[in-house]
């Protein structure tokens, strides 16, 4: 068994919360809460004494405080304004190595060593951070960056050895990984101590890779496994701009290639990345590096959004929080020509073998590689993919993100949303619905009361200024009132379905009095 490290770990309480003060202005002290997918992510202690708690929907959270402050979440935004706590935290240690923005990890021994002991290097680098950038921090010593992190909830020093029994009576949700604590906590299994208990090989076999990495973390071991190693320096990517990259956009799209190059070599070897080096060299000869450090396996997209939220962190500077003695970390003095990506860490990629559908085979990376080319040439933006989520209208339902992006939905899919339409679904969504007026058999217009009542059975459609068609079957009305609470956004309607003499079947709305089509069956 490898000893795991000890490890100081240095945390920001509520870090997208600060950033976006440093960044935005928006006052910290106040009630604010950042959302992301229409759910709070982190929120200040003003508003969590009103009742404010991640996970909330935007619309609970308003209601339980009718005074809080709304910030979209904004990755980059808090990578650039942690620059100036790395900065910071270097000048009293070396090996700062960033877990994410607001927390960042390096071994303990040297700076103990130095002032005296882990108490006093723990309680000097807050004193730093605190000084130079007016920001609230928090240390945690432990035996590994993972128990080290949860020991920086408390501002805890765990003595040497003592790592397995800190953690043994925390709960199973201390792991981050909620699939995997749902599924140990309805087999009984509540504490990290219960589950480090179980045979480390059942583990594998039973509940995959991840779950034998998270049993390690239980029982206290090293984050990263035994497999771990420094890799050879070919396995670095660099690339060379003739036009110097100063725009964080272009940058970014720069880096993703990089990338994917990085990962690509890496497969080639049966590698994965844990751990990654961003170095960056300005036209003016100025060396930029960072590291970031990852639990699990970096994924191509997973390394394309570090080193643009790196990229994001140099290009645009950092910013100085009121009341702080150090200056704003500066721009570079010109643009970046040479980008380097080193896997500072990495593992045996085991536990992954080809689907039988291409989900990790040939076929899917020769795909990969055809629609990165094709983005390569046309931008981002030219190759799409569906992702289904929630809404209640099908255009809702199904987004458009760029391939290599995280498939991630905007909204939870599930429990159904009320109002949400019957199976099955529209074939095709119009994107722009098409004007349309419903007749009754006398010739009067369809409409629908404030009860949901039919004034009278559709008998006619007539789409645009096309013929008349005759309806011989309808469903509805199904009612949609939607944000309400947002007059710009605000929508008021019913929807039907209706089968056409010609075989036809299409989806109609009604709403402010005007009939549209938008969407058909086929």
């Amino acid at each position: 068994m490898t000893r795991a490290v000890r490890t100081l770990l240095l945390w920001c309480p509520d870090w997208p919360v600060v950033a976006a003060e440093i960044v935005d202005g928006v006052p910290a002290t106040g009630p604010v809460a950042v959302l992301h997918a229409n759910r709070v992510v982190a929120c200040s202690i003003s508003a969590r004494a009103d009742g404010i708690r991640r996970g909330l929907r935007k619309r609970e959270a308003q209601s339980r405080c009718p005074g809080l402050r709304v910030v979209d979440h904004d990755p980059g935004r808090d990578a650039r304004a942690f620059e100036p706590v790395l900065a910071a935290v270097e000048e009293v240690a070396a090996g700062v190595e960033v877990l994410r923005p607001g927390a960042c990890a390096l071994p303990v021994r040297g700076p103990a060593r130095y002032f005296g002991g882990e108490a006093a290097a723990a309680e000097r680098i807050v004193e730093q951070v605190a000084q130079s950038c007016a920001v609230e921090s928090q240390v945690g010593i432990a035996d590994g960056v993972f128990a080290a992190g949860l020991a920086a909830r408390t501002g805890r020093i765990v003595p040497p050895g003592d790592t397995p029994r800190f953690l043994a009576g925390l709960p199973v949700t201390a792991l981050g990984r909620p699939a995997l604590t749902d599924l140990l906590r309805r087999l009984g299994i509540r504490t990290l101590g219960e589950f480090a208990a179980l045979p480390g090989g059942d583990v594998l076999a039973r509940f995959g890779f991840d779950a034998a990495l998270a049993h390690r973390l239980a029982a206290g071991r090293d984050h990263r496994p035994l497999a771990v190693r420094r890799p050879p320096p070919d396995l670095a990517v660099t690339e060379t701009y003739d036009e110097p990259l100063d725009r964080v956009d272009v940058a970014a799209f720069a880096a993703r290639s990089l990338a994917e190059r990085l990962h690509e070599g890496l497969a080639g070897h049966g590698l994965a990345c844990t751990r990654l080096g961003i170095e960056a060299v300005t036209a003016h000869g100025q060396e930029l590096h960072r590291v970031w450090r990852h639990d699990g396996l970096l994924t191509p997209a997973a390394i394309a959004d570090r080193v643009r939220w790196q990229l994001d962190g140099w290009l645009r500077g950092g910013a100085s929080r009121p009341g702080a003695t150090a200056p704003a970390v500066a721009r570079p003095t010109s643009g970046i020509i040479r980008l380097r990506l080193v896997p500072d860490g990495v593992l045996a990629q085991v536990g992954l073998q080809p689907g039988l559908w291409g989900e990790a085979g040939d076929e899917r990376d020769r795909a990969h590689r055809a629609f990165s080319r094709v983005q390569g040439i046309l931008g981002p933006e030219a190759v799409l993919t569906p992702v289904l989520g929630g809404g209640r209208s099908p255009a809702d339902q199904v987004h458009l993100v760029p391939w290599g992006d995280e498939r991630r939905p905007p909204r939870p899919a599930a429990p159904p949303w009320p109002g949400r339409l019957p199976t099955p679904a529209p074939a095709v969504v119009l994107p722009v619905p098409l004007p349309a007026t419903v007749y009754d058999a006398t010739g009067a217009v369809v409409g629908v009361s404030a009860r949901l009542a039919v004034t009278a059975a559709p008998a006619r459609l007539v789409i645009a200024d096309g013929p008349a068609r005759e309806i011989v079957g309808w469903a509805g009305p199904w009612p949609v009132d939607e944000r309400w609470w947002d007059p710009a956004q605000a929508r008021r309607q019913v929807r039907f379905q209706v089968c056409l003499a010609d075989g036809a079947a299409l989806l109609l709305a009604l709403g402010g009095g005007r009939w549209t089509v938008e969407a058909s069956y086929e």
